[in-house]
């Protein structure tokens, strides 16, 4: 039984010339990268995404990114979800929403929900037309009729990164996915969507356990719960990659979904599995501002910042560099090049291979366990002997962070920046809030 709520205020040198040595050297940094992304079973793609204010750079560090990975020799796929033709110009390549091939080892592919949700609908008539649940009714529906409401856009991008990267494990899979991808880069509408897109699969796990509770324990849910997910099971058996959910109880089938969602949720907080970065226009304070709230952000989504680009230009001041690096360490930060719009098509061979890029390169091609402040930026830390919990919380003023206890003394439910992590206690921390204090963009909460 949940207790009421305890909220706590918190107000009181390289030579130039050797191109092939560092497309070599890169390569091989970055075939040691995709390896380890690839040791389970199942192929996982690593998942490359950008978070920071519009106009910062996002779209332009993505396509570095996707060509920096390319000319290293991993399989690499762009992911646009936007109607901007930015990306197009800068890759010189007509992308449309079936994957189509850039250049080498590049592919780029634009998402559009109105087509997306098409397809999931034509499975369930065809699988209602075998199972007769909805009497026909679902036949008349027409998909084209049907716009994209709010939320929508979410949840079809999972679904169709996930077809690409491979996170939720084989759950509705017989067979492997054919388009096998090092790396996926998502370059999304914006990155409040991002963000939500990042805690979509450990929120949905609350979700699916209340559902679940519902159909198993309710007259409603114990008589319609078994079509519906019979429905969900034949439509996926229809997809050229098929189920593997055919013939399992419901009891089975709830306990593969939520082994998914787990698998899901904890590949975003991997960094070998799921590359975040920030990007800041270093000459523009509201731009750094909102990357240190969107770090706070991703960790209060559950996932972990890889780094931070800065996108350079020809205005960029050292001062103004050098500000940006401090306000965001200890996170390691490199400039992306200019890329001006308009005039010749870029050269990408020679922007990835200049010096100025070298930092970008490195910082893309750093293996996800060498950052030397790993430990400053463990998200949560558990301190047995002080009974206490350290949170990083970058970007937040105090007053914004909010603490909930339910179900005893066993979690803690942390509300910031629009997004609520739950934080699951170590027996010998386990107990009452006993106080908490902010400083140095962290949270120490102090058990009782």
């Amino acid at each position: 039984m949940a207790s009421s709520p305890l909220l706590l205020s918190l107000a009181s040198s390289r030579n130039p010339n050797s191109e092939f040595t560092v497309q070599r050297r890169r390569r091989g940094a970055l075939a040691t990268t995709a390896s380890s992304s690839s040791s389970s079973d199942d192929h996982f793609s690593k998942l490359v995404t950008f978070l920071g204010k519009g106009g910062s750079g996002k779209t332009t560090s993505a396509i570095f990114a996707a060509q920096h990975y390319a000319m290293a020799g991993l399989n690499t796929c762009l992911v646009i979800h936007s109607q901007d033709p930015s990306a197009e110009y800068l890759l010189n390549c007509k992308i449309g929403t079936s994957p189509v091939i850039c250049n080498n080892n590049l592919s780029a592919v634009r998402l559009e929900t109105t087509k997306m949700l098409l397809e999931p609908l034509h499975l369930l008539k065809k699988a209602d037309a075998e199972l007769n649940i909805t009497q026909g009714v679902l036949e008349g529906v027409v998909g084209e009729e049907l716009g994209v409401l709010p939320g929508m856009d979410s949840v079809f991008t999972l679904l169709a990164l996930e077809r690409l990267v491979g996170f939720l494990g084989n759950v509705g899979r017989r067979n492997p996915r054919k388009d096998k991808y090092d790396i996926v880069i998502y370059d999304g509408i914006s990155t409040e969507e991002t963000l939500r897109i990042i805690g979509v699969t450990s929120r949905a796990r609350l979700y699916l356990k209340y559902l679940r509770n519902i159909a198993e324990r309710t007259d409603i849910g114990r008589l319609a719960g078994p079509s519906l997910l019979r429905l969900v099971d034949e439509a996926m058996s229809l997809t050229s990659r098929g189920s593997n959910l055919n013939g399992k109880m419901s009891s089975e089938i709830w306990d593969i979904l939520e082994h998914a969602l787990e698998r899901g949720s904890s590949a975003f907080g991997e960094p070998r599995k799921f590359g975040c970065y920030l990007v800041v226009d270093p000459n523009n304070p509201a731009s750094v501002s909102s990357a240190l709230r969107y770090w706070g952000c991703a960790i209060q989504a559950g996932a972990q910042v890889s780094g931070a680009f800065g996108t350079a230009s020809p205005h960029s001041q050292v001062e103004s560099v050098e500000i940006v690096k401090k306000n965001l360490s200890p996170l390691p930060f490199a400039l992306c090049p200019h890329l001006p719009m308009g005039g010749s098509l870029p050269d990408w061979n020679a922007i990835i291979s200049s010096n100025p890029s070298e930092g970008a390169r490195d910082l893309l091609s750093a293996p996800a366990s060498s950052s030397s402040s790993s430990n400053i930026m463990e998200p949560v830390k558990f301190d047995s002997s002080k009974k206490s919990v350290t949170l990083l919380m970058p970007g937040f003023d105090k007053s914004e962070i909010k603490l909930y206890q339910y179900r005893g003394g066993s979690e803690l439910l942390v509300e910031a920046g629009d997004q609520r992590r739950v934080i699951h206690l170590p027996p010998e921390i386990q107990g009452k809030v006993g106080g908490a204090k902010f400083a140095d963009r962290k949270l120490v909460i102090t058990m009782r």
